[in-house]
């Protein structure tokens, strides 16, 4: 075994997936690839357009070629691809209120096709969390919902489909982010659920992707008291060892979270992170979005003198790199010439409304005369979420609140609709003016809404305006 400083380093970037900062590859990824470097994530900071990211992925593939690049393409709320403009998929939520796996399997198939024609050969997705607290401010309407058989189903048919073009699927958060009341962005969430329950509820979609053949799982920066009430996730031997290694018998890479986030290194700092991660098992170290090379080589050399000294032990790290290894020869970098599935026009014929929760002051808003217009409202949204284009403004279909005439009738959308929501000043205002006025959630419901679309992305909201009779100003 080659323990010189040199070797060890070659190890430690062999488990590295850092971001970067701009719209062209930085020379240092290059130089760290000549090294070692195992993969880069993109986001939505990186991309402009289309011709910009076929740009920037052929120079990533031209200074890398055997690099694997990942990106969260979700598919609805979450999109790196289409951040400026918004998603061209329904998103998770929506498909599993459809619950037709031969549509989520399409979904899944189209996003793959899209990220092997930018030569993207890792899709940092599904979302398998249960989503069991309506008022979850991270995950939402990124789960197939609230039904463990049924996030399960749909996680396979996600999974299936994505690899099924040659793109790894990697299934999140581990062991399930579902329960939790605050963002691991900002805070480190707790889970308090007997060991029964999250056996039934949070692994059992972790379960059924991994007997999907899944490439990938993510670790979530979340305390799971039952299992180890003293550590997140991603820093749990117990749970990345004994559960998903030992009792789910998973065999492919596990990928941190990025450590960027606060529920992560907000105490340690990242290089303190990347160490914690690598020695409870995670295998390929998301860093973060907006990665320089300073904090790049601080993670090296905190990982590296780890190594020398012992406190990372040399095997772990081999064993990380050697997983690493053979996710990039499992899952090559795709070829440039792949289309979409042209069979996803399906959007357009009005399927998606059958998975709308309407309710009943709906019909009589579509009976009463008058032109209908909608109305959107500035909602908060996470930071996985960023600020991609979401909901009828994104598909050209709003009307400013001043500039609603007299007669017209009103819906008024939002998402993350709590009491203190100022969509409802809007609604009031608009009600006491006359308007016949409805609620559109656009989120995962909270109550109170009249239709729930359950996803914000364009053709969601393509949906929603055929529905309502809207068209586009």
């Amino acid at each position: 075994m080659d323990t010189s400083r040199e070797a060890l380093r070659r190890l430690v970037t062999g488990t590295l997936m850092p971001g970067f900062v701009g719209t062209s590859v930085p020379g240092w990824v290059g130089r760290e690839y000549a090294a070692g470097l195992a993969s880069v994530c993109l986001y939505g900071a990186n991309i402009v357009d289309p011709d910009q990211l076929a740009r920037l992925c052929a120079q990533l593939r031209a200074a890398a070629p055997d690099l694997v690049v990942a990106v969260d393409e979700e598919g609805g709320d979450v999109t790196r691809l289409h951040y400026p403009t918004g998603s061209t998929q329904p998103g998770n939520a929506l498909l599993g209120r459809l619950d037709d796996t031969a549509l989520t399997r399409a979904s899944a198939s189209a996003i793959g096709h899209e990220l092997a024609a930018y030569g993207i050969n890792l899709d940092l997705a599904p979302v398998v969390d249960v989503n069991s607290a309506d008022e979850n401010p991270v995950i939402g309407v990124r789960s197939f919902g609230a039904d463990a058989a049924a996030v399960a189903r749909h996680s396979a048919a996600y999974v299936e489909g994505v690899q099924s073009v040659g793109v790894a699927a990697c299934a999140k958060h581990f062991p399930g982010h579902g329960d939790t009341v605050i963002d691991s962005h900002l805070d480190v969430p707790h889970v308090h659920a007997e060991a029964h329950v999250l056996d039934t509820r949070e692994l059992e979609p972790f379960r059924t992707a991994i007997g999907a053949g899944v490439a990938c799982v993510m670790t979530s920066h979340v305390v799971v008291s039952a299992i180890d009430p003293d550590r997140p996730a991603t820093f749990s031997p117990l749970v990345l060892g004994e559960v998903l290694r030992g009792r789910l018998g998973f065999e492919g890479v596990i990928v941190s979270d990025a450590l960027d986030m606060a529920g992560a290194s907000a105490e340690t700092g990242i290089p303190e992170a990347a160490v914690r991660a690598l020695a409870a098992g995670c295998d390929l170290l998301c860093v973060g979005s907006e990665t320089t090379e300073e904090c790049y080589l601080a993670v090296v050399d905190a990982v590296v003198d780890a190594a020398t000294s012992g406190r990372l032990p040399v095997g772990r790290l081999e064993d990380a790199s050697a997983r690493v290894a053979l996710l990039s020869k499992g899952f090559g970098a795709p070829g440039q010439a792949v289309s979409a599935d042209a069979g996803l026009s399906r959007w357009g014929n009005g399927s998606l409304v059958g998975g709308f929760a309407i309710g009943d002051a709906v019909q009589p808003w579509l009976d009463a005369d008058g032109d209908a217009v909608i109305v959107q409202v500035a909602s908060d949204v996470n930071l996985a979420v960023g600020r991609v284009a979401w909901g009828p403004s994104a598909a050209g279909l709003t009307t400013g609140e001043a500039d609603v005439q007299p007669g017209a009738k009103v819906a008024v959308a939002g998402r993350g609709l709590s009491d203190a929501h100022p969509l409802w000043d809007v609604v009031d205002r608009l009600r006491a003016q006359g308007h016949p006025t409805i609620v559109v959630d656009c989120g995962w419901p909270r109550g109170g809404a009249d239709l729930v679309t359950f996803g914000g992305s364009v053709v969601v909201a393509e949906a929603l305006g055929r529905y309502l009779g809207v068209r586009p100003t």
